[in-house]
C-alpha cells in the first residue's frame, strides 16, 4: 500500500521531490518505493527526465486504475464518517479564536447532533489527505477546478485601540498622532503600508492577529486589523474604531470545500451555516 500510495502521489505529480513534500518522507524514500513495486511488476512506470518524470504508456494506465481505487476508498472512508456525525473545519488562528469560537454553541444548539472537529493553521492544505470537510482561508480568486468556493467577507482594515488608550483624542486619528502612540504589528506590516516606508517601526511583533488584537485589548498599543475580527469588541465598547488604515488587500476571506458527485447533507448544512454566521452578504 505504501508503494501504490506513493506511485499515485508522484504519477499526479511527475516529479519525485515534489511528491516527497506532499508525502512527508524524502525523495530518496519516494524513489525506493517506485523501485520496488517497479520490481514487483516486472515493468518501468516511469521514464526518468532531467527534470521530473514522465509516466510510461502502461504506467500512465496502471496509475489511472490505481488513483481510481484510492478515490473509492477515500469516499468509502467519508461515507463511514458521515455516519459518525462528524465534520472537520479547518480555519485560520484568527478566525477561529475571534469569530467561530463564540460561534460554535449557536451551531451546537440548531444541529446537536453535528460533532465539529477544528483545526486552526494557515498551511495549505489537502481536503483528501488532511480529511478536512470544509476550510476557512485569506485567499483570492482564481480557485482551483475541483473546488467550489464562496466570499465570507472582504477585509475592511482600521485602526483600533482601547477606550484607555485612546483617552479624549479626536477621531478619526491622524497619521501624526500616531506615530505617538504604541504600535502593535503582526506579520503583514500593515504599519509600514500605512506610514509608506519600509523602515522598522517600533513596537512589539506577535505572530498571530489574534495576539495583536488581544494586546490592543489589554491597552498595550494600537493595532491595524480587519473589521470583521473586532466588530464584536467595537460594539461592546472594548475596542475604539480609530479610522481607516487605508489600502486595499487583494486577500479576503473565503469559504472553501471539496467538490463532490455524491449528496452530503451534513456537510451541507454547516456549509449554509457558515454562510449565514460569517458572510457579510
Amino acid at each position: 500500500m505504501n508503494a501504490l500510495r506513493t506511485f499515485a502521489v508522484a504519477g499526479r505529480r511527475l516529479n519525485f521531490r515534489a511528491a516527497a513534500e506532499e508525502l512527508h518522507v524524502s525523495q530518496g524514500a519516494v524513489a525506493q518505493q517506485i523501485r520496488l513495486l517497479e520490481q514487483h511488476l516486472g515493468q518501468a512506470l516511469f521514464t526518468r527526465l532531467p527534470r521530473g518524470v514522465a509516466l510510461t504508456s502502461r504506467g500512465a494506465i496502471y496509475h489511472a486504475e490505481v488513483s481510481r481505487a484510492f478515490d473509492i476508498l477515500r469516499d468509502a472512508t467519508g461515507q463511514l464518517n458521515e455516519s459518525d456525525d462528524s465534520l472537520t473545519i479547518s480555519v485560520t488562528p484568527t478566525f477561529a479564536a475571534k469569530l467561530l469560537i463564540q460561534s460554535l454553541p449557536s451551531l451546537n444548539t440548531a444541529f446537536p447532533g453535528i460533532k465539529i472537529r477544528t483545526i486552526a493553521t494557515v498551511e495549505v492544505i489537502d481536503f483528501d489527505r488532511d480529511q478536512v470537510d470544509i476550510a476557512v482561508r485569506e485567499t483570492c480568486p482564481p480557485f482551483p477546478a475541483a473546488h467550489e468556493a464562496q466570499l465570507l467577507f472582504r477585509q475592511d482594515f482600521i485602526l483600533v485601540g482601547s477606550p484607555h488608550l485612546l483617552n479624549d483624542l479626536p477621531l478619526p486619528l491622524t497619521s501624526d498622532t500616531v506615530r505617538n502612540l504604541p504600535l502593535l504589528h503582526d506579520s503583514y506590516e500593515h504599519w509600514q503600508t500605512y506610514f509608506r516606508t519600509t523602515d522598522r517601526l517600533p513596537g512589539p511583533v506577535f505572530n498571530q492577529i489574534s495576539l495583536a488584537i488581544d494586546a490592543a485589548l489589554a491597552g498595550q498599543g494600537l493595532a491595524i486589523v480587519s473589521r470583521a475580527f473586532v466588530q464584536s469588541d467595537l460594539n461592546a465598547g472594548r475596542l475604539i474604531d480609530a479610522g481607516s488604515a487605508g489600502g486595499a488587500s487583494v486577500r479576503d476571506y473565503y469559504l472553501v470545500r471539496k467538490k463532490s458527485q455524491r449528496a452530503r447533507p451534513m456537510l451541507d448544512v454547516v456549509w449554509s451555516w457558515c454562510l449565514d454566521t460569517f458572510s457579510e452578504g
